[in-house]
């Protein structure tokens, strides 16, 4: 397939967005069990909470230049039932209106206590949506990637591991964004979140390699016989039978050389797993806040190659005839 821009900053924003509010959601259900100590309303949460917002935002922004008719964006919800892009247009708004509201309390101070627990601790607020936040994000994860899972004629997607490839790449740049954030606004905090961090991104970098396994073993189901309907056993394709391209052409098909796509096999993974992993664990190691800056930036580079490289490996079953000589 062809990898378009707005879809890989939609996917890898989107996903910084949602892991993020999941990491300081995590670290205020610790502390409200008391494993963790509570931080100030106004600390890392409301501020953690915008850039979540600005980064689900942006993503919103950039799937607008993917669409043919934009004032038409609006009907994309109307096939809820069947169809998980309508599920994702619905989800998206609702999360983003959650984490507004997380982070409006935390900024605001307007964050009520509901209920005192017999512990001693008390459920404000916050805390309730950020349950709600936490649902709506994992549904989320869910809705984008099942986009692309359930289409089984893409074998290179039609697998269990999209879906967790999404939640554990989305969720491991999160954390690593808010480790980067607390360095900042909490500096006593930041361990916890480098810790998840690291452990999140090496469990992202086997379920990622596990599918890149997965895909290089495939076969194709069709052959040229099938795909043009000859079933004599000889068949040499030596042109596309025209000149000019076309919608197949420019949509199903990277266009790119063979020698690229084995070395951005490679090297993503380099870049979106390995350093970072390197880097969040020379901070927990010397407690440089630079490292964790550093790595959120080669992370968030590294992920969108990955997603280049997921959009680009899908080889639609019209490439047998449409891109063998192109």
């Amino acid at each position: 397939m062809r990898p378009a821009l707005s879809v890989i900053l939609l996917t890898t924003l989107l996903g910084a967005g949602q892991g993020l509010f999941l990491a300081i959601f995590t670290h205020q259900s610790f502390a409200l069990l008391g494993v963790l100590t509570p931080l100030d309303t106004k600390g890392l949460y409301g501020p953690a909470a915008a850039v979540s917002l600005a980064l689900l935002g942006a993503g919103l922004v950039a799937s607008f230049f993917h669409l043919g008719r934009p004032e038409r964006a609006w009907r994309s919800a109307a096939r809820w039932r069947t169809s998980w892009l309508s599920r994702e247009v619905i989800v998206l708004p609702a999360f983003m209106g959650t984490v507004f509201l997380y982070g409006a309390a935390h900024l605001s101070g307007v964050n009520p206590v509901l209920v005192h627990l017999a512990g001693g601790a008390s459920v404000d607020a916050s805390v309730v949506l950020g349950v709600a936040g936490s649902v709506l994000g994992l549904a989320l994860f869910v809705c984008t990637a099942m986009i692309y899972a359930c289409l089984k004629f893409l074998r290179e997607w039609h697998s269990p591991l999209t879906v967790a490839n999404y939640i554990l790449l989305g969720t491991a740049s999160g954390f690593t964004l808010a480790g980067a954030l607390a360095a900042r606004h909490a500096p006593s905090e930041a361990p916890f979140f480098a810790g998840w961090a690291l452990a999140i991104t090496v469990l992202g970098a086997a379920s990622r390699g596990a599918s890149l396994l997965r895909n290089a073993r495939l076969r194709p189901v069709s052959t040229l016989q099938t795909a043009i309907g000859v079933r004599h056993p000889v068949i040499r394709q030596i042109t596309q039978g025209f000149t000019a391209g076309s919608f197949n052409t420019r949509e199903f098909f990277h266009g790119q050389t063979r020698s690229l796509m084995r070395s951005a096999r490679w090297l993503f993974p380099v870049f979106a797993f390995a350093i970072p992993a390197l880097l969040v664990a020379s901070y927990l190691a010397v407690g440089s806040p630079a490292l964790l800056a550093t790595a959120i930036a080669v992370q968030m580079a590294g992920l969108m190659a990955e997603r280049w490289y997921f959009f680009a490996e899908a080889n639609h079953p019209q490439n047998l005839y449409y891109q063998a000589v192109a």
